[in-house]
């Protein structure tokens, strides 16, 4: 049975996502993210980078890839789990400690960024309605983060 204070439930302008996360691969990351949702942060924020083969990017509310939150950027946590298909990683600049609000659903396998971005969560349930989201970069008229919610808050 999945954890509900460690379960997000994204609802999407393509439908429900479900990602489960690791606070065992990197809890400053997954403490953060709940943060974040539990504030509303991320309802109505775009997937603003979205490349086919590769992967879906969301997190900044002013959908440029520049924005963040309010919090202080976090320390790198990385680790080896793999950036395979569904694999939820944090985007960071050139700075490994440079992680904020920004994440990416990997598309398909990514290895190439292992061990280089914080890996914090895998989604388990709707990745077909990642699959749809409108692709670009930036990508025009965007599909959005309709709400996020930690499981356990929602019951």
């Amino acid at each position: 049975m999945a954890d509900p204070e460690n379960t997000l439930v994204l609802e999407t302008t393509k439908g429900r996502v479900v990602i489960e996360l690791r606070p065992d691969l990197a809890p400053l990351h997954v403490e953060r993210i709940k943060t974040l949702a539990r504030e509303k942060f991320y309802d109505g924020v775009p997937f603003h980078r979205v490349i086919e083969g590769f992967m879906a990017q969301s997190g900044d509310p002013t959908g440029t890839g520049t924005g963040g939150s309010k919090h202080p950027d976090l320390k790198a946590e990385f680790n080896a789990e793999p950036h395979v298909r569904g694999v939820c990683s944090m985007a960071r600049t050139s700075n490994p400690n440079s992680a904020n609000s920004q994440f990416f659903i990997c598309f398909d396998d990514a290895r190439f960024l292992d061990k280089q971005y914080t890996v914090w969560g895998k989604v388990v349930e709707g990745m077909e309605n990642i699959d749809k989201v409108k692709r670009g970069e930036p990508v025009r008229d965007p599909d959005r983060i309709t709400s996020m919610r930690v499981q356990a808050d929602a019951a």
